[in-house]
């Protein structure tokens, strides 16, 4: 299975989008396309919540007329199958004034992750992340001037004509990453997580270190485990509010572990049967399927001993 494969198998990554970066500058053909009766338009509250169905399985797509008396802009995200897609980003009112004149209701993007099917959720992601960008990103950093948003929602720009200094949307990459030695793989506890709770370890990549630096030190920081080999597996979009998780498979030079600065409670080496075990008992609780993380687990055990995360979590006690 070669990584493009494995990315379309994390939440959030499955998005079959053109996103028609040319059109984003193209004002009457935008005019056009968002009052077509065919368009998909996705209502954000400023929590970053979606307006979903009554029963939560799918976005509420509403009309363009449904629109005409919000006076927020859209953002364009691109055309599928001859569709375009908008967002708009409501105030608290709004959303709930729409919600409850289409039967819906607030949905939040992990829980759409788990419920919408793979292109909504998708779409849910991109444009919440684009979303928050554009919530925070109010002001010129050079001259403290308002910004306003071009390119369909996709470019900020400073508003002092002597300025005018260009912004973008920011995506922070984080590495995560399954460590392996011999017959066991390295999953950390955080401080805040209920006892019995483990994932694979992760953190952000620093300016101006490279993908493969990163896991390196990662690793060593939070458990002082040396690693001397690491593999790209696949990336996932995580916009809690605005990541990138890249992962990666790594072999480590032995099991020591000296944990660092307090980012973990507890660090251990699981072999396959004590990960197969912990999880039949309940004393074991992984990463949801919605995370990469899972996908990282799920990988190692099928390699190193033959065994499919899904059927061991299916038969956990609830």
């Amino acid at each position: 299975m070669d990584a493009g494969v494995r990315t379309r198998r994390n939440a959030y990554a499955a998005l079959a989008l053109d996103r028609a970066v040319a059109r984003r500058d193209d004002d009457r053909w935008l005019h056009d396309a968002e009052r077509d009766p065919g368009a998909g338009h996705l209502i954000l509250d400023p929590a970053g919540c979606v307006l979903a169905t009554a029963d939560g399985s799918a976005p509420c797509w509403l009309p363009a007329a449904a629109l005409d008396a919000t006076p927020a802009p859209a953002t364009f995200l691109g055309i599928a199958a001859g569709r375009p897609y908008f967002a708009h980003t409501l105030d608290h009112a709004a959303a709930q004034a729409l919600a409850s004149a289409h039967g819906a209701q607030a949905q939040g993007l992990r829980d759409a992750g788990m419920r919408f099917d793979a292109f909504s959720a998708g779409l849910f992601a991109y444009a919440r992340a684009l979303s928050h960008w554009q919530a925070v990103t109010r002001h010129c950093s050079a001259c403290g001037a308002p910004l306003t948003l071009r390119a369909a929602g996709h470019r900020a720009e400073c508003g002092n004509p002597a300025c005018a200094r260009p912004y973008f949307p920011r995506t922070d990459p984080a590495v995560i990453v399954s460590v392996e030695h011999a017959d066991a793989c390295l999953l950390g506890r955080k401080p805040d997580w209920p006892a019995g709770r483990f994932s694979t370890l992760a953190g952000f990549v620093e300016a101006g270190e490279s993908l493969e630096d990163a896991v390196r030190r990662e690793i060593a920081e939070e458990a002082g485990v040396e690693v001397i080999a690491c593999d790209y597996h696949s990336s996932q979009p995580w916009p809690f509010p605005a990541s990138l998780m890249l992962g990666f498979s790594a072999r480590a030079a032995d099991r020591r572990i000296t944990l660092g600065d307090g980012e973990l409670a507890e660090a251990r080496w699981f072999t396959a049967n004590q990960i197969s075990t912990g999880l039949a008992d309940g004393s074991l609780v992984l990463s949801p399927p919605l995370s990469v993380a899972y996908r990282l687990i799920e990988d190692w055990l099928q390699r190193s001993a033959g065994l499919a995360l899904d059927a061991l979590v299916a038969r956990a006690p609830r």
